[in-house]
């Protein structure tokens, strides 16, 4: 479900005062990366990540990645960290 421009600056409201979670060194994305960023969206719903690559096409190519690994809409970004959201499935108790 695509994400409207209300609920996006809710989002980034509520992620302002976060502190990156997911950290993206000089080897990109990797398979870790992307496990890691699971665990994290499952927990929090909404993180940041920063990314250490230099220049911005790859930074955005790598974030762009790791979205449609995880399933994840990017919500905004500025310079090297980027705000990240996935909508947590719900627990079915048995």
């Amino acid at each position: 479900m695509p994400i409207n421009s209300k609920q996006r600056k809710a989002l980034k409201t509520r992620a302002h005062h976060l502190k990156p979670v997911i950290r993206i060194g000089q080897h990109g994305v990797s398979e870790g990366v992307i496990a890691e960023t699971h665990i994290a969206l499952n927990t929090h719903e909404l993180i940041k990540v920063q990314i250490q690559q230099g220049e911005r096409d790859d930074r955005h190519t790598a974030i762009e990645t790791l979205c449609q690994q995880t399933q994840a809409e990017l919500i905004h970004s500025i310079g090297k960290v980027f705000i990240i959201y996935r909508q947590r499935k719900e627990q079915t108790k048995k």
